[in-house]
């Protein structure tokens, strides 16, 4: 269902479909809301010798930043919008009855997050219909916010901005992804490929933040065996509405269960996409 505004806060009305004007509605309140969760994870990152860090598995680590900025964000969408359901990475799943829901990751790039290295963002995606609709991420460590609403293009902080155009995979940079949840030693044929096509060799440990520099045209593409929804659906959106390619998905599926991503301009994504086949073909 729709949403109005009313003295700055998102309402519900009783038509049955969301106007284009609601859906922006929609990412306007995304990027308001990843913005002031921006800001409470920077308070935590400023001290982040005293953070509260538990250890999920090998490599993969939670903070109360994690856990506090999600309840925030979580708050923040159930007090706007009570039908809208919500997945995040850190609590449970809250259904909702709207049709529309919403997927966060409140700090992808957890371990340099927690090592104080400055590269980490948060992200929250809008998904209705199988599709991602609204994908937001705040970077406030460089004062960025990175938006796109489907059909509506992408933003840089309100600019619009566009994937590399031109680039081939010689002269470019690529990121590589690397999950726990598949084999270590997937990623290597990936990473040996791009090498001998000449193509440069990019890793950040903060996936989200990573898709988000290949709609910027700071990365020719991004490869990962494995992601979650929170960590990738925004992303991808961004690269496809800033004129770059994804290998399609079901959004829903991906809150379920994940799955690969691979995005890229339009110069290199077959390319990707074959190193990929190769590497990943069991």
């Amino acid at each position: 269902m729709p949403i109005s505004l009313s003295r700055g806060v998102l309402k519900r009305d009783q038509e049955p479909e969301m106007s284009d004007q609601q859906f922006s509605e929609r990412r306007d309140f995304a990027i308001e809301v990843c913005r002031e969760a921006g800001e409470k994870a920077m308070e935590y990152f400023c001290d982040h010798g005293n953070l509260v860090v538990d250890r999920k598995g090998a490599q993969d680590w939670v903070s109360e930043a994690d856990r506090n900025v999600e309840v925030f964000i979580r708050q923040k969408l159930a007090e706007a919008l009570p039908d809208d359901g919500i997945f995040g990475e850190e609590h449970g799943a809250t259904p909702g009855k709207s049709g529309f829901d919403w997927v966060i990751d409140p700090i992808d790039g957890t371990t340099n997050f927690v090592n104080g290295i400055p590269a980490w963002t948060v992200v929250l995606a809008g998904v209705s219909e199988g599709a991602t609709q609204i994908g937001v991420m705040c970077d406030p460590i460089v004062g960025e916010t990175y938006e796109a609403l489907r059909g509506a293009g992408a933003r840089l902080n309100g600019t619009p901005m566009h994937v590399a155009s031109g680039v081939p995979l010689e002269n470019g940079t690529v990121s590589v992804g690397y999950s726990n949840r598949v084999e270590a030693a997937n990623v290597l044929p990936v990473i040996a490929s791009l090498i001998d096509k000449g193509a440069m060799y990019h890793r950040n440990a903060s996936g989200a933040l990573s898709i988000a520099y290949v709609a910027a045209g700071r990365l020719l593409g991004y490869m990962e065996e494995h992601m979650n929804a929170w960590d990738c659906l925004a992303g991808q959106l961004l690269v496809e509405e800033a004129g770059g390619r994804v290998e399609p998905q079901d959004a829903n599926e991906m809150i379920r269960v994940g799955g690969r991503v691979i995005v890229g301009t339009p110069d290199v994504f077959d390319a990707l996409l074959s190193i990929a086949n190769d590497a990943w073909s069991g």
